[in-house]
């Protein structure tokens, strides 16, 4: 394959694969919404770009969404019951080579803080689960502590060989940090800081000769989005006002929305992140150096609530893990699947994705957006477009990029159509002050949907794509080329640079795992 083919491939898969993503995956299904603690929010896989660190991969699993960081008293512990999953697929088989797992406990250490009350000096247990400031090497003010082990599976998770993962002491036991309650116990961000870096552990993985490193702990969330006017009917014109984001010239589309934080509805929410940094050479296996990811959280069948329910025991929980959530690349559950079959896409394995392939052949999101602007739009260019949506159906561009990735970019060495999150590990990590926050789109192949970086704007991507940009000419080598997916005259917006306002690129994050920055204070508002 000569590199005018390689990049518009590349060019190719940035766009198609992204139309599966337009926000972040926040209660993303009805029953998942029920269930907020094992509800993933996003998923990244990317190749390391902090320095030094080129042969890692890191992976990230963001879970428990929307969360005030002043959502005290008892904050957002991990449900002890489930078990959080980070999934490998080295071959290309939709079956998992390797599965990261993790499983959370808690417990009130020495057996929680009892203070003298009254003149007898009566022990009572405290309310709160700190009592006192918490720093570096000084956590004896917790009353609570969450723990968590962490195993991995070589083959299926069901049925494959379990190893226990072990610290660089031999620890088994790992660490969450306690939320960010606020500055009077923690001390400034950069303090809080300081505590939390303290559970970066290095831990050895099976069969793997270098160490891999891991934190769990509370992160600002990394997503942007203008979460709550796109849900009320995408209430703004979804196209950029400026002459380029962040111009401030208003000399775009008249009426159009430019870039602000302001329109970032989750800048004032935290998540729980699970981040794992591992050697590529540990998870490629006998493939092709791509790799396909996503995460699960599963919990046992039954559950039975405890009439007199105790820290120890508030329920009893039995039978076979059932996987309730899933996640790959963002928002195929939230904006692509029908809301009948959101709870069975969560449950489902990416081998049977077929099952939802009409979803990805005749999405309805361009129709949603047609439904919404084709008047307005009509008005304001003086136009009579009969439609504003794509017409080239069935839509063969998202089928590809959906299912199989592209050859010489992000395609394993067996195409099984599946969805997934596919990272080529062989393409150089582009460092953050380098990236492009459009991926592959930008230039920049170390970026989305080769894997995705905290910083890759997927939602002004998939707009574009849904809309229609694949339809027309798009520069290769500087040459305009047309990837015979589908003709102008199929898609009436698709040079229209359609955004939802709510910038994002790797100066938001850390350039140093575990790359996202630390959580908001609860205290001080």
């Amino acid at each position: 394959m000569n590199r005018k083919t390689v990049i518009a491939t590349a060019l190719l898969a940035a766009l198609a694969t992204s139309t599966t993503a337009f926000a972040s995956s926040h209660r993303e299904a009805p029953n998942v919404s029920r269930l907020p603690t094992i509800d993933s929010t996003d998923f990244y896989i990317f190749n390391s770009y902090e320095p030094g660190r080129e042969e890692y991969v890191t992976i990230i699993a963001n879970y428990i969404p929307l969360q005030d960081s002043y959502g005290g008293p008892n904050y957002f512990a991990m449900d002890p019951a489930a078990v959080y999953a980070l999934h490998v697929d080295a071959n290309g088989d939709a079956i998992e080579d390797y599965t990261f797992e993790f499983r959370f406990n808690n417990k009130l250490p020495n057996g929680g803080v009892k203070l003298p009350v009254g003149p007898d000096g009566v022990l009572v247990s405290v309310p709160l689960k700190h009592v006192g400031p918490i720093s570096a090497g000084n956590n004896g003010a917790l009353n609570y502590s969450e723990t968590y082990t962490m195993s991995m599976v070589s083959g299926p998770q069901q049925s494959g060989s379990r190893s226990a993962i072990t610290g660089v002491n031999g620890e088994a036991d790992f660490v969450k940090p306690y939320a960010y309650v606020g500055q009077k116990t923690f001390g400034s961000t950069a303090e809080y800081e300081a505590y939390a870096n303290q559970y970066i552990y290095n831990v050895s993985i099976p069969n793997c000769s270098a160490m891999a490193r891991v934190f769990v702990g509370q992160r600002k969330d990394p997503f942007t989005v203008n979460l709550g006017e796109t849900f009320d009917l995408v209430n703004y014109v979804p196209v950029e006002g400026d002459s380029a984001p962040g111009a401030g010239d208003g000399n775009g589309f008249p009426g159009g929305i430019t870039q602000s934080t302001a329109n970032d509805d989750l800048n004032d929410k935290n998540v729980n992140t699970i981040a794992l940094e591992v050697p590529k050479s540990c998870i490629t296996g006998s493939g092709n150096g791509v790799v396909g990811a996503w995460t699960t959280a599963s919990l046992p069948q039954a559950r039975i609530l405890n009439p007199n329910a105790t820290l120890e025991k508030p329920e009893v929980n039995g039978g076979a893990l059932v996987q309730v959530s899933r996640l790959g690349s963002p928002l195929v559950n939230e904006l692509v699947i029908g809301i009948d079959d959101k709870d069975r896409f969560s449950s489902a394995h990416p081998a049977n994705d077929g099952q939802f392939a009409t979803y990805v052949t005749n999405p309805t999101l361009p129709i949603i957006l047609d439904l919404l602007f084709k008047d307005a739009v009509n008005a304001t260019l003086d136009t009579s477009f009969a439609t504003i949506a794509p017409t080239n159906y069935p839509r063969a561009d998202l089928v590809a990029a959906f299912l199989t990735g592209f050859a010489g970019v992000n395609q394993q060495a067996m195409v099984t159509p599946s969805e997934m999150l596919r990272l080529n590990t062989a393409i150089p990590a582009v460092a953050a002050s380098m990236q492009s926050n459009f991926g592959v789109a930008g230039n920049d192949l170390a970026g989305f949907p080769n894997g995705r970086r905290p910083g890759d704007d997927v939602v002004d991507i998939a707009l574009r794509v849904v809309m229609g940009a694949l339809c027309y000419d798009l520069p290769v080598n500087s040459e305009p080329t047309n990837l015979g997916l589908c003709a102008p005259e199929d898609a009436n917006l698709g040079t229209a640079p359609f955004t939802d306002g709510a910038p994002v690129d790797a100066s938001f994050m850390q350039d140093s795992f575990p790359y996202l920055i630390a959580p908001l204070s609860g205290s001080p508002q």
